[in-house]
């Protein structure tokens, strides 16, 4: 199915179960912050390391560091499911072209394979058509490669490899991957 195409009656009732919170409040930032800690544990620990999966949970995804990047461009949101919070994504607008950086996307492993990562792909295609952007893109590590083949089958292409130092002597090895928004996805 393609994550533009018209919803069937039983993929619309289904969709309904889900629904997107924009960040706003102290109580969201700190759902936020319990959903990337319960995430980040189970799925970056094999990847990069329990001293990594700290730092960077205190450098970016704290409540200091969530409320100073809502207070520039970045918008979160939780993915709502049956009423409760199993999810979350965040977006940043590209000043420089027409582009949308998704900045996070994650769903509670026990939520997985329900189609919830596509729901909210798709929400933020549809928040990016709305805006008038034409391309979406992402960084994921290179040693993450469920997520990059998850990636490839929603319709990303590699566009090639980025190595950014964030301090303390770890740095982030990922690759850059590339979507049009409209682009059919098997």
């Amino acid at each position: 199915m393609s994550l533009n195409a018209p919803l069937t009656a039983a993929q619309a009732r289904k969709d309904k179960m889900t629904s997107f919170q924009a960040v706003q409040s102290k109580e969201q930032i700190t759902a936020v912050v319990r959903l990337a800690r319960e995430i980040w544990q189970e799925h970056y620990e094999p990847i990069i390391g329990q001293k990594q999966i700290d730092y960077m949970l205190e450098k970016f995804q704290s409540e200091r560091a969530l409320a100073e990047q809502l207070g520039e461009s970045y918008e979160y949101y939780i993915v709502v499911h049956h009423g409760q919070s199993v999810g979350y994504a965040a977006v940043v607008p590209d000043k420089s072209e027409p582009a949308l950086m998704i900045s996070k996307l994650y769903v509670r492993k026990s939520e997985r394979g329900h189609g919830l990562g596509k729901k909210t792909l798709r929400f933020v295609e549809n928040l990016g058509q709305k805006r008038g952007i034409t391309r979406i893109w992402l960084t994921v590590n290179k040693n993450n490669t469920h997520s990059i083949a998850w990636y490839s089958r929603m319709g990303f292409r590699n566009a090639g490899s980025i190595i950014q130092d964030i301090g303390s002597g770890f740095v982030m090895d990922d690759f850059r991957l590339e979507k049009t928004i409209g682009q059919q996805t098997p």
